[in-house]
């Protein structure tokens, strides 16, 4: 129910009908709700309605007097002063604010209060991707170049311009384009101009790593997109061991020419290193490279993280890599779940006890949980932590809007919401704009699928994830022909992975081609002889074939094994995930999804 209270409404009052954003908050009027990056921030009833009545005057001062009779009318019996104290503080602390240094609310002692932050509008349904911060104080880090004569120093330069995004990300006064759209322009030498106004920011940080035995010469160069013109820049000759200082002096040198107030203890490392091992820190580096790869790549990722812990136990960002590299194993299917999955709870929870502030420990956790013992409530209280954390986690945001909110839970429509969100702050990514096509797709929201998982095949035209969505989508609209010339794609591009396969078998199924569905789904348990393929998949292409009792076994084994590909079988309360419809016809298959707690 939306807030409401009584008296005469304020002088030149603008009621409000529609959510308001202000930085990184929005309140939402009809809900009575004040979120946080789409998360909703707890605020009792009278701190909401004091900031509700200061956003209908932005700018000008609500006096104390004209509180008192919107909030605490003449028949209230409480005391006016205390409450209004009280309230107040709450509604601070909520946005982060302060009395003495304001960034939202203004007191003027004996008078009222102000509200002093700019406003961005109402917000739109569908939202649509807005910089969330003023363009003088943006900047997109792009790709330092490698010059190093090894190539496979590429990880190293990347690894380096990662940790300064990260640093920079965590100033909230900044906005700084997210990783995965910076990195859209590697190897592309365009216009600064040109990326400039693709991203929408005013600043570029660009530079260069070179690496010859011990010796390290880092370059960068802060550059003013508009005209060209050079705002810092600087050489650094040093030895590998001042690695970690050189990425702080960079960012520290960006904070101080964009005049961006830092807050807390100034001299506390915007860089901070997790490990005084190098060698473990460059394993880190490239086994994280590694798993972004996916594929065949990512047993090579997992060898080079266990490696970095090996040599440093306490390093817990490779903790993190590690847990995620079981769990993407097992996800894909590379693994037994039992073999992959217990081994990425336990890294996450190392990684956790080491860095309790670290996002990414957080939503390791929650994917192990979510995919394995299906700990659903656990797995919502690392999500929402994470992003508490770091609210510009993409990865966390993604988690949370298709895995939780959506299959997990089911309310996928609040999913599409926070897919949206992660788009809107990672706009070229392809993963994330995956990630909204799958989250449509699930609503049954078939059209945004088509939509937002083109655009991701567009922005990584090496992504199978991203084909594999398309696939669905274009299933889901009933245009088989394109979803089979997508699939073969896939299939080529992956390997013939075992996801792949079943959905080619029950998009050929639902096409009238049973024949050639079967033939894909002989040649899938011809695998399974020989190698561990997911029994989801091999369900999904049983039913495809008409062996529905095969379907059947197969499921239930899904259930029983914990395989993490499961689950798809809560993704169908109606037909909105189209590569499981066909098992949702058999009563057998709806009382195993009871039993396991999917219905």
């Amino acid at each position: 129910m939306p807030h409401s209270y009584g008296a005469a409404p304020v002088e030149d009052a603008q009621p409000l009908h529609a959510p308001v954003r202000f930085g990184v908050f929005e309140l939402d009027p009809e809900s009575g709700e004040l979120r946080k990056q789409g998360l909703k921030v707890k605020l009792q009833e009278q701190p909401f309605q004091i900031l509700q009545i200061l956003l209908e005057h932005p700018g000008k001062v609500v006096t104390r007097e004209e509180l008192q009779q919107r909030i605490w009318p003449a028949d209230t019996f409480v005391d006016f002063d205390q409450g209004l104290y009280n309230a107040t503080k709450r509604l601070r602390e909520a946005l982060g604010d302060s009395a003495d240094t304001p960034r939202y609310i203004e007191t003027l002692s004996r008078r009222g209060y102000r509200f002093i932050a700019p406003l961005n509008g109402s917000a739109p349904e569908p939202r649509k991707p807005v910089p969330a911060a003023a363009a003088s104080d943006s900047i997109a880090v792009l790709p330092f170049l490698n010059l190093s004569a090894d190539p496979e120093n590429e990880f190293f330069a990347d690894g380096i311009t990662e940790e300064i995004i990260n640093a920079l990300a965590r100033i909230e006064q900044l906005h700084v384009v997210a990783r995965s759209s910076a990195f859209s322009f590697k190897g592309k030498h365009l216009d600064l101009r040109i990326i400039g106004e693709q991203l929408n920011v005013r600043t570029v940080l660009e530079g260069s790593v070179r690496r010859s035995g011990n010796h390290l010469r880092i370059t960068a160069q802060l550059v003013s997109v508009a005209d060209g013109y050079h705002l810092w820049s600087e050489r650094y000759d040093r030895e590998m061991k001042d690695v970690f200082d050189i990425q702080d002096e960079i960012a520290r040198s960006i904070v101080d020419r964009l005049k961006v107030s830092l807050e807390g203890d100034r001299l506390e490392p915007l860089v901070k290193a997790g490990t005084k091992n190098l060698e473990a820190y460059q394993l880190c580096l490239k086994g994280r490279a590694l798993l972004n790869k996916r594929g065949s790549a990512i047993p090579r990722g997992l060898e080079c993280l266990q490696r970095a812990v090996t040599l440093d136990g306490e390093y817990a960002l490779a903790w993190v890599g590690l847990a995620d590299a079981y769990t993407m194993i097992g996800y894909y299917g590379f693994a037994r779940p039992e073999a992959s999955m217990p081994k990425g709870k336990d890294a996450a929870r190392r990684a956790i006890v080491l860095g309790p502030s670290l996002a990414e420990a957080h939503n390791a956790m929650a994917c192990a949980c979510v995919l394995y013992e299906r700990d659903l409530a656990q797995a919502e209280r690392e999500l929402l932590l994470a992003l508490e954390l770091n609210p510009r986690y993409i990865q966390a945001r993604c988690w949370y809007a298709f895995f939780y909110l959506g299959c997990a839970v089911g309310r996928w429509d609040e999913g599409v919401t926070h897919a949206t969100l992660a788009v809107e702050s990672d706009p070229l990514s392809g993963y994330a704009n995956a990630v909204l096509g799958a989250t449509y797709l699930g609503a049954g929201r078939c059209a945004g699928a088509v939509t937002a998982s083109e655009r991701a095949v567009e922005l990584d035209s090496d992504s199978f994830l991203a084909r594999y969505i398309l696939h669905g989508a274009l299933h889901g609209s009933g245009r088989f022909e394109e979803a089979v010339a997508v699939a073969e794609k896939a299939l080529t591009m992956s390997g013939r992975h075992a996801w792949a396969m079943a959905a080619l078998a029950a998009t050929l199924a639902d096409w009238g081609k049973p024949a050639d569905a079967e033939a894909v789904y002989s040649e899938l348990m011809a695998r399974a002889r020989r190698y561990y393929v997911q029994p989801t998949e091999l369900a999904i292409a049983a039913a495809a074939a008409g062996m529905q009792d095969e379907a059947i076994r197969q499921a239930r084994k899904a259930f029983e094994v914990c395989d993490p590909s499961r689950n798809q079988f809560s993704m169908t309360k109606d037909t909105s995930w189209p590569f499981t419809v066909r098992l949702y016809a058999d009563p057998r298959f709806r009382e195993i999804l009871r039993a396991a707690g999917f219905e």
